[in-house]
């Protein structure tokens, strides 16, 4: 049974969100005592290495890389320099928990990007209740922060910065399922974070400088968790999106759980962040929107016990 359930779509889908989710705490400790770009080209060309040496088989893995390299370097670009700009820059400008919520608002544009761009994969009237309940739990809570007088002057400029991370997010999603090469989800995801790594630490030198220096413990245990997670969930998340039978649209509505969770470790972890109460009522809405979508799989899989 273990086995199976390690097999199983919807698990493992939970289970890159819920890696995914810390990376908002992770980032935030990190990026004191790094500057956004910087940090995300190390992180990601770190990760991209890790990957490279667990694969192991250099010339295989070369040999593919080789072969694929336009569309490697296209997803590269979407997936690690594009997005992860986005990511890192917007997430710089607001609040570890307010950055997880916004990232919740993902699927929405994974599914409106499918709609368009997948033959097989529009949108129903589950899906779309339920990605509006999604987008409404976020309103929620920027609303709440507005009111409150305790958004940051540079905040909107953060949240559409988010909002383009979304947007590329989606756009690889698509890249990656509608290809038919037959390329490993390893060394893919290895070199699209490593080669868009490098590019993006690269980028950031003239724009954010370089400077030598000690770092303490904390930035070291964030980082290397940050490698961590991003090696195993794009390698998880990447085997998903090529399965046969998986839609996108379906497949990232999972990613709703990602504000829950990285919004209530960014309260833990970050000092002067804490709940109030818009933030409850957007996450319980935000909740509700996975339900809504996946309530049929979720009861069926529970009841049963048999997670095939």
């Amino acid at each position: 049974m273990v086995k199976q359930l390690f097999r199983n779509t919807a698990f493992l889908a939970i289970i890159t969100c819920l890696l995914w989710s810390t990376a908002f705490a992770g980032s935030k400790i990190a990026m004191k005592y790094m500057p956004p770009l910087q940090l995300a080209g190390f992180r990601f060309f770190v990760s991209g290495l890790i990957l490279l040496l667990w694969f192991g088989k250099f010339r295989s893995y070369f040999s593919i890389i080789k072969k694929h390299i336009g569309f490697v370097l296209w997803v590269a670009f979407l997936q690690t320099f594009l997005m992860y700009s986005f990511f890192y820059l917007g997430l710089n400008l607001v609040p570890g928990a307010l950055g997880a919520m916004i990232i919740g608002s993902g699927p929405l544009f994974a599914v409106l990007v499918a709609h368009f761009f997948i033959r097989d994969d529009k949108m129903n009237w589950k899906l779309t209740t339920g990605l509006f309940l999604g987008i409404a739990g976020i309103i929620i809570i920027n609303y709440g922060r507005q009111i409150s007088g305790i958004a940051g002057h540079l905040e909107l400029l953060g949240v559409l910065l988010l909002i383009l991370n979304n947007l590329a997010g989606g756009a690889y999603n698509v890249v990656i399922y509608k290809s038919n090469r037959e390329i490993p989800a390893m060394v893919l995801s290895s070199a699209s974070l490593g080669i868009g790594g490098l590019g993006l630490f690269l980028f950031s030198l003239p724009i954010e400088g370089f400077q030598i220096k000690a770092y303490p413990f904390e930035f070291w245990a964030a980082f290397a968790w940050l490698c961590m997670l991003s090696a195993v969930a794009f390698s998880i998340w990447f085997a998903l999106l090529k399965r046969p039978g998986i839609k996108v649209s379906t497949l990232n509505t999972w990613k709703f759980l990602i504000p829950v969770f990285g919004a209530i470790l960014s309260w833990w972890l970050i000092p002067n962040e804490y709940p109030d109460t818009y933030s409850i009522v957007g996450m319980a809405v935000i909740a509700s929107s996975i339900l809504v979508i996946n309530h049929e799989t979720i009861f069926q899989k529970f009841k049963s016990l048999n997670f095939s």
